[in-house]
């Protein structure tokens, strides 16, 4: 069976659960083959622009996987956020790198403020999405093109899946793993991690 490459950007200040929680969805999960034989449907590596390691939110530091220049081609990418997304969106490097792999990866999700990062590298105009409550109305005010919508766990727009802030990431990756491989795939992720899902549509 092909494993599907999941890519998570990682930026000085993000949010540790923004991609730590879809981290976990997806490495954890199986799934079963045509013979019943068990298999990790996901394959999850990290990114950094440069390759470097990163100090996180409140000081934990990750070393990624790779750099843009170095990274394979993805499946689906998780754009995380936190404080670091401020002046990523001003970082020419990483919103061409983001606009770029759009065009090449099926599906390509954010958590909270991982969206200004969506929405700088054009991905959203006429499109709806949400973020972190707490930057709501700053969405609107910067991207008034955004449809933005509050009150939401995740918003789907089929390629581009948006969360809100922080554990939000974790239910849209469950989203995902519902929307690839089923419900049953996603109701037994959830079990492991003793994780309460709402599969139902929004």
């Amino acid at each position: 069976m092909k494993r599907l490459k999941v890519g998570i950007l990682l930026f000085d200040d993000v949010e540790v659960l923004d991609f730590a929680g879809p981290f976990e969805v997806f490495a954890v999960t199986t799934a079963k083959k045509a013979d019943g034989e068990l298999y990790s449907p996901f394959e999850v590596t990290t990114i950094t622009e440069d390759g470097q390691m990163i100090t996180a939110r409140n000081g934990l530091k990750v070393q990624p996987d790779y750099s843009f220049e170095s990274a394979p081609a993805y499946d689906l990418l998780v754009i995380p956020g936190g404080m670091g997304t401020r002046e990523l969106v001003n970082n020419r490097v990483v919103i061409d790198w983001i606009a770029t792999c759009s065009g090449e990866v099926q599906w390509m999700t954010s958590v909270c403020t991982g969206a200004f990062l969506l929405a700088e590298a054009g991905l959203l105009k006429g499109k709806r999405a949400t973020t972190h409550w707490a930057s709501i109305e700053r969405m609107r005010d910067t991207y008034p093109t955004v449809l933005v919508e509050k009150d939401v766990k995740f918003v789907d727009e089929d390629r581009i899946v948006t969360s809100a802030g922080i554990s939000a990431g974790i239910n849209m990756a469950f989203h995902m793993v519902n929307r690839l491989l089923g419900k049953e795939v996603a109701k037994e992720t959830a079990r492991r991690m003793e994780y309460d899902i709402d599969l139902d549509p929004q």
